[in-house]
């Protein structure tokens, strides 16, 4: 059982799509802010399978990333003592206040969701889950009673939504939920960590391009190949500039988190970028392996799988309550016998 005598009234809610294993820049951007922010506050951290789901998934592929994650999560320092970490699908209470949650959402706030209009383009066929998933992501936030949900530039406006469904349903049946702030993590070492095939755009697992991303389970050999291929710029002066050299700044910023160099260091030590992109790439090596070992630690004993069933049960004794008070606010029967 956790001890939460010494934590704040601060309550975190995050979710990971397992959509492709993570990268480095889930890593510095996200996780490993996320592993000190355990120590600061009741946290959530959740593999949201059922968000996968609104584009087409192979089954067992989708099976198989989801352990990833919830593996990468505790090798990366998330602790099942401190923090709460399970798979979405197992807590039932996520997909019923969903719907009591579209019940209160209006199709016009949806239709303006930037990524659904993004998404859509990209498929042949749009489903309905496509568009309602950020009222999912409304009750994964609203369920925990959470004040601070950790969010990048993307998602900034699926948590706008969540905040006014709230306010909402508070307004029409009495406060209820609490309405959640965002939580942006402090900058460190300069910014986000972009592509390193397309510095102009943040890393993610989805970039067509293979080089763009580091991949947290990317082997040394792999590691410095990508850095080799790195997109930097025709001078040969190391400086932080994002505007003007974005793929030179982003080298110095993965290079100061993995390290610990400050920027002003890392930019008078060198006077060209191979063996900026070498240090770099070593610097990163260095990073994920105890990661990596960790992670390989977990496959072998899959240890996993009693974390993940003590996060759900864990996870289902606060959902359980909340959404019994939406549903009786909300004028539905309550049960009459209990549930097993």
């Amino acid at each position: 059982m956790m001890d939460r005598s010494h934590m704040p009234d601060r309550i975190v809610f995050s979710g990971v799509q397992p959509s492709g294993t993570l990268t480095l820049g889930n890593y510095l951007g996200a996780i490993r802010n996320f592993v000190e922010l355990q120590h600061q506050a009741r946290c959530y951290f959740c593999v949201v399978d059922l968000h996968a789901l609104t584009v087409p998934q192979e089954p067992e592929r989708l099976r198989a990333q989801t352990l990833e994650v919830a593996r990468l999560f505790i090798a990366a320092g998330l602790d099942p003592a401190l923090s709460t970490i399970f798979v979405q699908s197992h807590v039932p209470a996520h997909s019923q206040l969903s719907w009591l949650l579209e019940c209160m959402s209006y199709l016009g706030e949806l239709r303006r969701m930037t990524q659904f209009k993004d998404k859509s383009k990209k498929q042949e066929v749009v489903t309905t889950g496509l568009m309602t998933y950020p009222i999912l992501m409304a009750a994964d936030i609203l369920l925990y009673s959470t004040t601070h949900v950790p969010v990048g530039e993307d998602q900034k406006q699926h948590l706008e939504l969540s905040r006014n469904i709230a306010e909402r349903f508070n307004n029409r049946f009495g406060q209820t939920f609490v309405v959640p702030e965002p939580y942006i993590p402090p900058r460190q070492g300069g910014g986000r960590i972009m592509s390193l095939s397309d510095p102009t755009k943040k890393m993610s697992k989805s970039d067509e391009n293979p080089d763009g991303y580091i991949l947290l389970t990317d082997s040394p050999d792999v590691i410095r190949k990508k850095f080799s291929r790195a997109v930097t710029d025709a001078e040969r002066e190391v400086r932080y500039d994002e505007k003007n050299k974005p793929g030179v700044s982003n080298l110095m910023v993965v290079l100061s988190l993995c390290s610990g160099r400050p920027m002003d260091e890392i930019g008078g030590a060198y006077t060209g970028y191979a063996q900026l992109k070498k240090d770099t790439a070593e610097a990163v090596i260095a990073t994920l392996e105890p990661i990596q070992r960790r992670y390989q630690e977990l496959v072998e004993t899959g240890a996993i799988d009693q974390v993940l069933c003590e996060g759900a049960a864990r996870a289902r004794s606060v959902a359980s309550v909340k959404l019994a008070e939406v549903a009786d606010r909300m004028g539905l029967v309550r049960p009459c016998c209990n549930e097993s």
